[in-house]
């Protein structure tokens, strides 16, 4: 009996389907969808407010290639960071 159970891939009847959106993180144009909200209020805040467009410019793409280039190396990076500033660390030497 043992031996037929093993043997079976898949049990009939208990199989779902998982989609992609349920595992891939939330992303606005390759950056995480926070980051990219961020960066966009503060590069409109200084090209708009203060009427700094080359300087908004410049903001804006620095900041948006930084965090594209941080989520292909680790799409999770915002919550690591996050854990990274509230959890105090413990071998300080």
């Amino acid at each position: 009996m043992a031996a037929v159970l093993e043997q079976l891939d898949a049990v009939p009847g208990f199989t779902a389907p998982v989609h992609r959106a349920l595992s891939e993180p939330i992303l606005l144009g390759g950056a995480p969808r926070s980051v990219a909200i961020l960066n966009g209020t503060l590069a409109g805040a200084v090209g708009l407010g203060l009427q700094l467009w080359l300087a908004g410019i410049l903001i804006w793409a620095v900041g948006h290639l930084a965090a594209v280039w941080a989520a292909k190396r680790d799409p999770l990076f915002v919550e690591v960071a996050r854990r990274h500033l509230r959890v105090p660390g413990h071998l300080l030497v």
